[in-house]
Parts: structure tokens; sequence; C-alpha cells
């Protein structure tokens, strides 16, 4: 079986990775096996991975990772407290009480790349329920309701790495 952090990471986020500052700090939030994390730190970021279930990042520990564990849904305080991020990762997770916290981490100048599910992809399989699915342009309103730039942005079917109703956005916190 191929985990998460097997696959690589994704194309969006690879695609986007060279705008976030050189070296800078970078946040893979929900990271799951790790995936991106892993990928920013090869390329000499400062990587700060936050997951409630932390088995997938355990070889991490010790490697330049900072671990964080915390339930990101239970109603906690943002686990991250005032602390700042050149580049923010989000893929494969939605959970819409986090977008303020998400904004409010950005570095001025700092990267938001995202990429999730959107409304449609119950077609397809999981995630089906309507609480994990943006709705249309729901990451284009998210950036203008929190003064972000958008650099680029896409919405609909893809093939790739599954068919799939996709959202993606990438953003930028203007200095």
């Amino acid at each position: 079986m191929t985990s998460a952090c097997e696959s690589g990471p994704s194309a969006w986020v690879q695609s986007h990775a060279r705008l976030v500052l050189p070296g800078g700090r970078v946040l893979d939030l929900a990271a799951g096996g790790g995936r991106h994390g892993r990928y920013f730190k090869d390329l000499g970021y400062a990587v700060t991975a936050v997951d409630r279930d932390i088995s997938g990042l355990r070889d991490l520990s010790g490697r330049g990772i900072e671990i964080v564990t915390a339930d990101l849904e239970d109603g906690s305080p943002w686990p991250l407290g005032a602390r700042d991020f050149d580049g923010i990762v989000v893929t494969n997770y939605l959970h819409h009480l986090l977008f303020p916290h998400l904004a409010g981490a950005l570095a001025p100048g700092g990267v938001l790349i995202y990429e999730t599910f959107g409304v449609g992809n119950e077609r397809f399989g999981k995630p089906s329920n309507p609480n994990f699915l943006l709705r249309p342009g729901e990451l284009l309103e998210f950036a203008a309701a929190h003064g972000l730039q958008v650099l680029a942005y896409a919405c609909g079917e893809v093939a790739e790495p599954k068919r799939a109703i996709t959202q993606r956005i990438v953003a930028q916190r203007l200095k």
C-alpha cells in the first residue's frame, strides 16, 4: 500500500512552491503523512507540520521539522498562537472555521497554497459530506474577505491523482 507521503507532493503545490520566500517558514496544516512538509524541508524551508494524528510524521522527529499535535476541529484555541508563516499549505482538508486563522497566520508577503474538494465531488466518492466540500468560488470569497491577492485559481473536475471536483488557490498577503 502506498502512503500519502510516498505519493509525493501534489502538482499544484509543486508548481507554486517557488512563490514562497526562499528559506522561509512553511506551515503544513492537516499534514497527514507530511508529504508537503517533507517537500518544503527538502527545498530548504523551516517547516511546521500540524495534525491531530502524527503517526505518519514520527519518522521526522529530530529531522528539522517541528511537529505539532492538535485537533483543529475540537474548538481548542488555534495551536500556533500569533506565529506567522511565509507559506501555508493545505491539501485535501477543509474546516471553514480555520479560514480566519489561515489568513492571520500569513506573514506579510506570505503565500497560501490551498487545494481541496468542491461541491460535485460526491459523484466520485469521498468526501461527499457537504461540510467538507467547498462551494463554487468559496476560496475566492475567502481571499477577498481577508485582503489576500489571488495569484492563481482553478476550479473543476480533475483526473489525477483521481477523478474529483477540486478548488485550488494561491493567494498572497500583501506587504
